[in-house]
């Protein structure tokens, strides 16, 4: 049983998300202020939090920054329908996705699925899938979710390993921005969701330049993301 934490100053609402996912085959825990949120979020009982972004005294993206800086947990953040800088900011600062509210109790359970399902750690790799993807400089472990770009280890959130992913088995081709969507975030991208370029733009920070001084991950404009391949 998967355990959810969610973290909202709406307790009516929480309480009828909780009971939602209760019923839904998940084991909830809620707490009402961003502070508490970050407590439990570091507490290592939980499987994913759902982060509302307006909280009173600590809002929902200062706890996503406290929660970062010691922790790669699924955050799926709550934004305000329409707030699209505090979608971009969320997910700059590593959170995995984003629903819009009010969103409908099903919605919020098929995205935390969704995050769950490609956040989960195979026992076993799936046959015919190899245990590592070599791409250049490139090495990936899809079974444990690590990966080391020119010797060092990347610290990935989980969205960010299946972006990558996606590209390095792709590498020397183009991937459409809805094709890594489906990919990375188990979902089809919206009309002006600009969630895959920011994740696209954190993983280029995170990875740096080639020894030519190029990014790894380019633009095709109009068409997609392409990892190069040497």
């Amino acid at each position: 049983m998967n355990a959810v934490l969610l973290v909202d100053d709406d307790v009516e609402l929480c309480t009828l998300q909780a009971d939602y996912l209760t019923g839904e085959g998940f084991n909830v825990t809620m707490v009402h202020d961003g502070e508490s949120g970050v407590a439990e979020a570091l507490s290592g009982r939980h499987d994913i939090i759902v982060l509302d972004v307006m909280m009173p005294r600590m809002g929902g993206i200062e706890a996503l920054r406290q929660i970062r800086r010691e922790s790669r947990i699924p955050v799926l953040m709550l934004t305000a329908r329409g707030d699209d800088i505090d979608r971009v900011v969320g997910l700059e600062l590593g959170s995995d996705d984003y629903v819009p509210k009010p969103c409908t109790p099903r919605e919020l359970v098929a995205r935390i699925r969704a995050i769950l399902r490609r956040t989960a750690q195979a026992t076993e790799p799936t046959t015919g899938t190899p245990m590592l993807v070599s791409v250049g400089e490139l090495r990936l472990r899809p079974a444990q979710r690590t990966a080391e770009w020119q010797g060092r280890m990347l610290e990935l959130t989980s969205t960010e390993f299946s972006l990558l992913e996606a590209l390095a088995r792709s590498a020397g081709h183009v991937v459409s921005k809805q094709d890594l969507s489906q990919a990375a975030l188990g979902r089809e991208l919206a009309r002006y969701d600009r969630s895959i370029d920011v994740h696209v733009s954190n993983l280029r920070q995170k990875l740096g330049s080639m020894r030519d001084g190029r990014s790894p991950v380019q633009t095709v404009r109009g068409m997609g993301y392409l990892f190069v391949r040497d």
